[in-house]
């Protein structure tokens, strides 16, 4: 076990620092993770064009009525409301203007379904607000309403909030969409919230998320590994949002980032060997000591979550004296929250490959401990086999050590078949 802090990254704004620094090498906490500091990131951000709000139909005039949604008049509306209209007869909206009274046009997309017209970015707090809608009934006629509302005050009870992934950055091909919150989101919420958690990818790749059971993280991705090459593209549109406790969303987050090379370690207990292989072809073959018995290493998929090449391990708050030591560490690895990790390990080579001996962390020798951190990403998989632990749900971000069906069977919302298409 050992305890170090996480680097901040600041890219244009502040960036989330809720500290990744926990005991290692030890299995006493699973799923135990550091504490949450909220209101820490806002990166990047999708864009588009803001609409010109003075634009309307040429035959705008002669327009049958819709209905809008805010409804004319509303007051105290959430900067997370998104429009929506109703056409007599039924029919799909074709076009939305929303300006602020200052004429100041917002830019924003339908979603998929057309459920809704989405702002790209959170609305004002106590701003009036005109929306101007257009669509095409079934009747084949043109149809157009208007709405004008005011959001409310900025609300003073708000969630923390927080995006594991940062514009600019490449990850592994396990790397998940990892959303938290403090405290974690109820029940009755959730799927309210995941509608506002929007993921797209290009290459096309359907996901889903899964949430876990205290709702303090969520997680997104794929029914695969994420193709290398893959730009992921996260808005967590979180501001304003009202929850079933009193408490809202604390503010929008966005980060673009980019899916690396494929790069994958496989760790057999049996024959106390890492394979590690880089875009399907095996490259090298390492000796390993896991945990022993008292601390055994978790069996799971696990995934590289913060590195360190210079540490401390700090374990003298641990209950068992015996699991007591101060000692500097090179080449760490986090893996989980409960403190395991993959590194180097001088102490323990001359029985790597025949004995486990550590307090549940991945050893290897100090030659492949710096050859392997200079290889992986943050994101990238390992997988562990045929230790007395199975890693439990939430301990890290876990969201691979279970079936596309367990994981699909954490989403507030209804998953088609074979995953969720991109939300625009």
């Amino acid at each position: 076990m050992g305890r170090f802090a996480r680097a901040g990254a600041t890219v244009g704004a502040l960036v989330l620092t809720a500290s990744l620094a926990l005991t290692g090498c030890g299995g006493g906490d699973e799923g135990k993770k550091p504490e949450f500091v909220p209101g820490q990131q806002q990166v990047g951000g999708v864009s588009s064009s803001a609409p010109d709000p003075s634009a309307a139909p040429s035959d705008s005039a002669a327009a049958p009525p819709l209905t809008v949604s805010p409804a004319d008049g509303a007051n105290g509306r959430p900067v997370s409301t998104e429009i929506s209209a109703r056409i007599p007869g039924g029919g799909t909206v074709s076009k939305v203007v929303l300006a602020a009274a200052d004429g100041a046009g917002v830019a924003g997309r339908m979603r998929r379904d057309g459920s809704s017209w989405v702002p790209s970015a959170a609305l004002k707090y106590g701003t009036r607000y005109t929306a101007t809608v257009t669509g095409a009934g079934k009747d084949g006629q043109t149809y157009q309403g208007t709405s004008t509302f005011t959001t409310m005050a900025k609300p003073k009870s708000m969630i923390g909030s927080g995006l594991y992934m940062f514009s600019g950055k490449t990850y592994g091909v396990a790397m998940p969409v990892v959303a938290e919150f403090s405290p974690g989101i109820p029940k009755k919420d959730r799927a309210a919230v995941q509608k506002r958690m929007f993921v797209q990818t290009d290459p096309p790749q359907p996901g889903a998320w899964h949430w876990v059971d205290n709702g303090t993280q969520a997680y997104y991705r794929a029914p695969e590994y994420w193709k290398t090459g893959t730009t992921i593209r996260v808005r967590l549109a979180l501001a304003g949002i009202p929850l079933s406790n009193g408490r809202y969303g604390n503010i929008d987050r966005s980060a673009t980032a980019e899916i690396g090379r494929a790069f994958e370690m496989t760790v057999d207990n049996a024959t106390k060997q890492m394979t590690v292989s880089e875009n399907g072809t095996v490259i090298r073959t390492l000796p390993v000591s896991l945990g022993k018995k008292s601390t055994p290493s978790s069996s799971g998929t696990m995934v590289v979550m913060e590195k360190k090449e210079s540490t401390v391990f700090d374990t003298r708050s641990e209950p068992d004296p015996a699991n007591r030591y101060v000692t500097e560490i090179d080449f760490a690895q986090r893996i989980t929250w409960g403190g395991e990790y993959i590194h180097a390990a001088p102490w323990s080579e001359g029985v790597q490959g025949r004995r486990n001996v550590s307090h549940g962390c991945v050893n290897v020798s100090m030659a492949n401990g710096r050859w392997l951190f200079g290889k992986t990403l943050v994101g990238d998989p390992i997988t562990v086999k045929g230790t007395e632990r199975r890693l439990a749900p939430g301990n890290g971000w876990t969201a691979w050590s279970m079936s596309w069906s367990q994981f699909v069977a954490g989403s507030a919302l209804p998953v088609p078949q074979g995953g969720q298409p991109a939300p625009f």
